[in-house]
């Protein structure tokens, strides 16, 4: 499968977290892009930019649940999930430490595809984004694919 001219938006508010993703990315899916976005503004902007150039959409978006509070991600998760938005198809999982019961529920209610808990080290993210690779890459077929 050719990965070249895809992109992951990766929003995540913690610089050291960021440093792991793109390693194990890199890694792991080389040829894909990995887009940075440190809070909701800026993950909504490339998007919309996105958009509006009629250029690629991110394969996936992997987001933090705290950026820095759930707040945050609840609310972004749901602007991204509601009715009618542009961006309603693009699978969204949670990444995240929390365990919390609550937390995963309310993910999923609004709209998440996956809900993960981060890895708590660089083997753990590796093989994340090999399985990752394996299944929204070699396996799943999203809507706007050409082949």
């Amino acid at each position: 499968m050719n990965y070249n001219s895809s992109h992951i938006l990766i929003i995540e508010d913690n610089p050291d977290q960021w440093v792991i993703i793109e390693s194990a990315i890199r890694d792991k899916l080389p040829g894909v892009e990995a887009v940075l976005a440190t809070n909701e503004g800026e993950a909504m902007s490339h998007l919309h930019t996105c958009l509006d150039s009629k250029g690629n959409m991110p394969k996936i978006i992997l987001l933090d649940l705290y950026l820095p509070k759930p707040e945050n991600g609840w609310q972004l998760l749901k602007e991204l999930k509601k009715e009618g938005s542009a961006f309603v198809q693009i699978p969204v999982v949670i990444l995240s430490f929390s365990k919390d019961t609550n937390d995963i529920s309310k993910m999923y209610n609004y709209g998440a595809t996956a809900y993960l808990v981060k890895p708590t080290d660089y083997s753990g993210w590796l093989k994340y984004f090999e399985t990752l690779r394996q299944y929204w890459w070699d396996t799943v077929t999203l809507p706007g694919q050409s082949f």
